[in-house]
């Protein structure tokens, strides 16, 4: 029984955090589309940050998505 709680709070979780990377995309999308102010190296880095938060989601990997996309949002001033 306590493997089974522990089971579904693991994957409660993880539906969590793959609900929110989504959300973050479109937010990085909005402010990428309204063409922010930001230095040419930070533009760089924060598509690269995008695309592999949108990739780390597809892989189920939604820590290492909120991460990427959290980092890309600081540098975009969200």
């Amino acid at each position: 029984m306590k493997r089974l709680i522990t089971v579904l709070a693991l994957t409660a979780s993880s539906l969590a955090f793959a609900n929110n990377c989504p959300m973050h995309m479109k937010e990085i999308d909005a402010k990428l589309s309204s063409n922010p102010t930001v230095a040419a190296a930070d533009m760089t880095m924060v598509k690269k940050l995008r695309a592999d938060g949108e990739a780390f989601h597809k892989a189920g990997k939604h820590a290492e998505s909120e991460k990427a996309l959290g980092d890309a949002k600081k540098l975009l001033g969200i």
